[in-house]
């Protein structure tokens, strides 16, 4: 199980007030930015921006980051070895699939492995 990517999780009501800065900041252009059921998703340098109303961005604040992995199935099987609580299923997202899972400690993380193409176009891999 390979970890490709890390973003830091920041939280706004508008996206297009939050992206300047950030790009002003990073010095880097926007990898993707995509509407998800009542939010509004923008990758930049080591950041995800998750945009919209609070009561629509509470239903994620329970990861405190999103960490793009090279094998989801290979991530569920380490895991489960370490007892961690998968508590999304393996999802099919706009970006490829994802999961949700609680570590014995206590820490909650989103899981993405990006679809072939987003993985090449953003890693060169």
């Amino acid at each position: 199980m390979t970890v490709l990517k890390t973003y830091a999780r920041l939280w706004t009501e508008d996206l297009d007030r939050a992206l300047p800065l950030l790009q002003q900041l990073t010095g880097a252009q926007l990898d993707l930015r995509l509407a998800f059921q009542d939010v509004e998703l923008a990758a930049l340098g080591n950041f995800l921006v998750i945009a919209g109303p609070a009561e629509e961005r509470a239903k994620y604040a329970h990861a405190s980051a999103t960490v793009v992995v090279e094998d989801l199935d290979d991530l569920q099987t380490t895991l489960k070895a370490a007892d961690a609580t998968v508590t999304t299923p393996a999802t099919a997202g706009p970006t490829g699939r994802f999961l949700y899972a609680r570590h014995v400690d206590g820490a909650e993380i989103e899981y993405v492995e990006w679809a072939p193409e987003l993985r090449r176009r953003l890693l060169g891999r």
